[in-house]
C-alpha cells in the first residue's frame, strides 16, 4: 500500500485534518505530527520554511510516499465558494514555472471521489494576495484558479526525489473578499493567534471578519480531510 505524506502550512492546519481524520500524534518525532496507516500528516511552514528541516525524518520510513501539499488556499476564480474543493492540474511559481502534478490518474480520481473538485492551475506566492484587485491581477497573468504559499515547495522537494506528488486543497477566502491587514496580523508562522494582535479582536469589523474566516477555514479543512480520507480508503 501506498504512503501518503501530507504536508501543510501551519500546525493548526495539520491539527484539525489529524481530528477530522482520527490521527494519533506521533512523539517520536520533534515536532508536530500525527499519522496513522497509510497517512502521515505534518506542517512545513509558511511558505514552506520548516521543510527542509523536518524532510529527512518525514520521508525515513516511507518507501516512495506520495508526496501531498493540503490545507487552505484563496478564490481566483469568482465561481469558487468557501470550502470548494481545489485539485490542480499544475502548480505554476512566482518566476512562472509550471510545476506538474505526477499523481496517477487512479490518485487523482479518489481524492475527487462524487465531488466536484476544481481542476486547472494553482499559484504559489510570497505574499498573501489579500485584495479583490490583487486576485483578478494574479489570475489573468497566470491563468490560476486559486493560490497558496506552499504547493511549489512541496512540488518541487518532491520532484527533487522522485516521489509523486498531489495538491489538495480548499477556499477559504473568495475572489471578491478581502483579507484585512489586522486579520492578517493577527496568525503568526505557526498558524497561531499572535497575543500582540488580540486587541484588534476588540474592533468589530475585525472580529466579524475574523470569525467568518475561522469557519470558511473549519469548512475548507473538512473538505480537504474528507479528500485525503478517500485517497487512503
Amino acid at each position: 500500500m501506498v504512503a501518503i505524506l501530507v504536508l501543510t502550512a501551519v500546525e493548526l492546519e495539520a491539527r484539525a485534518l489529524a481530528r477530522a481524520l482520527s490521527l494519533p500524534s506521533l512523539p517520536s518525532l520533534p515536532f508536530p505530527a500525527f499519522g496513522g496507516g497509510t497517512l502521515r500528516v505534518a506542517p512545513v511552514g509558511l511558505r514552506g520554511g520548516l521543510l527542509g528541516s523536518r524532510w529527512s525524518a518525514l520521508v525515513a520510513a516511507a518507501d516512495r510516499p506520495l508526496v501531498i501539499s493540503a490545507g487552505v488556499c484563496g478564490g481566483l476564480d469568482p465561481d469558487l465558494r468557501a470550502g470548494d474543493l481545489v485539485l490542480p492540474d499544475a502548480v505554476i511559481t512566482d518566476g512562472g514555472l509550471r510545476l506538474p502534478i505526477t499523481a496517477s490518474d487512479a490518485q487523482r480520481a479518489a481524492a475527487a471521489g462524487s465531488v466536484s473538485a476544481r481542476a486547472g492551475v494553482l499559484a504559489t506566492v510570497r505574499r498573501s494576495v489579500a485584495t479583490p484587485e490583487a486576485k483578478a491581477a494574479l489570475r489573468a497573468a497566470t491563468g490560476a484558479v486559486a493560490v497558496d504559499m506552499e504547493s511549489a515547495v512541496i512540488l518541487e522537494a518532491a520532484a527533487a526525489r522522485g516521489f509523486p506528488s498531489l495538491v489538495v486543497r480548499a477556499v477559504t477566502d473568495e475572489a471578491r473578499e478581502t483579507l484585512p491587514d489586522e486579520v492578517m496580523r493577527l496568525m503568526g508562522a505557526d498558524g497561531r493567534i499572535r497575543g500582540a494582535g488580540l486587541l484588534a479582536l476588540t474592533r468589530p469589523r475585525v472580529l466579524r471578519r475574523a470569525l467568518q474566516l475561522r469557519r470558511s477555514t473549519s469548512l475548507a479543512l473538512l473538505s480537504v480531510a474528507a479528500s485525503l480520507g478517500r485517497l487512503a480508503a
